[in-house]
């Protein structure tokens, strides 16, 4: 069961799943997905015919590319796969995906609302996207995902629109559910926010809970995808048939759905935009982390005014965590047992121009040109299904980081949220830090310590902190502990376990046996044998354990 503490600065969100913590914690290969977004061309212009029927290809291509070096299972498209819905749009995006397919790779792709502005009657995109996609109701293309489910009994216009399907080993399986509330045939409501809605998120919530159900689905993670943000910055409609504040018993039942069955994300488009929040239920009792993604297209948003007054006062249910605005960007997503890490790459052009403008500016020789993209990995954040989550405010500790694991026990000692970076609307970003874990072995002292989130945007330099873990004194030699052998150790680019301190960013290395203290500097370290604890002072994040590195120190 998930739990939720809310305090004044600090939120510790405890994962739990028991089902499958044994074998999600012992065996299971890692393996990865990766997602991205929006893929409209949105020029008249298209100098060197890359980009047909209103689709990005010339961005598309660039990112496959990526795609196959990082060598995902699949890739999730979260919708607006062209600009203006047309037949022939699909039919070039499906193009497009063959790459992926030909390399084993999967493709799994959603409606947004563009597709269904077809200047010609396609029943909305639907029938040419079920011919198209074949994969969404399982029939081919599907590369290894299995169970696939979509709910046909609200509606046969939603078979493999909505969609569910299963991917990944015993131990380290997950279940994704993608969820289309746009227009249909049989079913056309326009709630006044500019768009139009079929069946809604209510419509298909008995489907929707069946899916996530953590005690009937048989797989260790859940995801959920829809192309609108459950809360937008540019965008003020919501996947809930209206504005933010719309409908507000079918939003708590759906955030109830998502917390109740440890939902480790949920993940759209629409804005164009990179952006984490933890948004909250109307009625406060439940939260989910929401990744918009960042653009695949040639148009780029900008984030509303908070006292736009078509917010109807919701922004306050929103704790923002990170943004990046104008920049094409795609997301690699690494399951690893109980833990799940994200990885956000953005190309380094940066303050890309929308429309008429794109890439760079009105009147340079090069607009309408996608140029080669030069992608960096930008940010680094997970959770861990046995770990725990806490929200940092700016200027606060990171002493409220503990956690224990089967008799480890880790604790974040010092250290200090010094991030004063706001988001465009002047909010300050606070930073989720989650611990997850990995059963000691033959090599540690302790069991495995993964920590994320402490990172910013940007870089991957975090705070300097002071992270201490308990260790098991069976095997260890007492002179090794003395002379600073033994300590708090992260792995290198080979496997094995050295010093922590060696990872810094500056820093200098000084042992001291003892306890820590608040004036020890970047790059101590030490074995305090009263508590049978082993610290360092840090500044990075990652995987962490007690174990011997006399094998490896000058």
């Amino acid at each position: 069961m998930k739990k939720i503490f809310w305090f004044k600065t600090v939120i510790t969100l405890t994962l739990a799943f028991a089902m499958f913590i044994g074998t999600a914690s012992a065996s299971a290969e890692p393996w990865r997905f990766g997602v991205m977004a929006d893929t409209q061309w949105t020029i008249t212009a298209d100098p060197l015919g890359q980009n047909p029927n209103s689709v990005s290809v010339s961005i598309i291509n660039q990112l496959t590319q990526q795609f196959l070096i990082q060598d995902v299972k699949f890739v999730i498209e979260v919708g607006d796969l062209t600009d203006n819905g047309t037949d022939a749009g699909l039919i070039s995006r499906a193009a497009a995906a063959q790459p992926l397919y030909a390399a084993g790779i999967g493709f799994f792709p959603m409606r947004g609302n563009h597709e269904t502005y077809s200047p010609t009657p396609n029943n909305y995109g639907i029938t040419q996207f079920q011919a198209s996609f074949p994969q969404t109701q399982g029939t081919s293309n599907t590369f290894g995902a299995t169970n696939f489910s979509s709910p046909t009994s609200v509606s046969t216009d939603l078979t493999g629109m909505s969609y569910s399907f299963d991917y990944g080993p015993v131990g380290g399986s997950a279940r994704f559910v993608i969820i289309d509330p746009w227009v249909t045939p049989s079913k056309n409501v326009a709630p006044g926010d500019g768009y139009n809605y079929g069946y809604s998120i209510a419509d298909q919530q008995t489907w929707i809970s069946s899916r996530l159900d953590k005690n009937s689905r048989g797989t260790v993670h859940a995801f959920v995808f829809s192309h609108q943000p459950l809360m937008a910055e540019s965008h003020q409609d919501s996947p809930f048939t209206g504005y933010t504040n719309a409908n507000p018993e079918m939003q708590n039942a759906f955030f109830a759905s998502l917390q109740d069955n440890n939902v480790g994300y949920y993940i759209s488009g629409h804005d164009h935009m990179h952006q984490r929040s933890i948004i909250a239920s109307p009625d406060g009792k439940s939260a989910v982390h929401e990744t918009i993604c960042s653009s695949d297209s040639s148009k780029f948003y900008t984030p509303k005014s908070l006292t736009d007054p078509n917010w109807f006062g919701q922004k306050t249910r929103e704790t923002p965590l990170s943004q990046e605005l104008y920049t094409v960007g795609y997301y690699i997503y690494t399951v690893d047992g109980p833990c799940v890490t994200v990885d956000y790459y953005s190309d380094m052009h940066g303050q890309w121009q929308s429309d008429s403008n794109y890439p760079d500016g009105s009147g340079l020789p090069d607009t309408a040109i996608t140029p080669i993209l030069y992608f960096v990995k930008k940010e680094t954040w997970g959770y861990c299904l046995n770990g725990k989550e806490f929200l940092v405010a700016q200027g606060k500790s990171y002493n409220t980081v503990q956690d224990s694991y089967s008799g480890t026990t880790a604790k974040i000692l010092g250290g200090t949220n010094g991030s004063t970076v706001t988001d465009y609307t002047g909010r300050a970003l606070a930073k989720a830090v989650d611990t997850g874990w990995f059963p000691k072995n033959v090599s540690t002292a302790s069991n495995i310590l993964r920590l994320q989130g402490i990172a910013g945007l940007g870089s991957s330099q975090t705070d300097t902190y002071a992270l201490s873990m308990s260790y098991n004194t069976k095997g260890l030699k007492t002179a090794d502990l003395k002379k600073g052998l033994v300590g708090l150790a992260t792995r290198d680019e080979n496997g094995n376990w050295v010093n922590a301190v060696d990872f810094n960013i500056g820093g200098t290395k000084q042992f001291v046996l003892g306890p820590w203290n608040a004036s020890y500097g970047l790059g101590t370290y030490g074995v305090d044998q009263k508590t049978k604890t082993a610290w360092a002072v840090i500044n990075y994040q990652g995987d962490f354990s007690i174990a011997s590195f006399n094998d490896y120190e000058d």
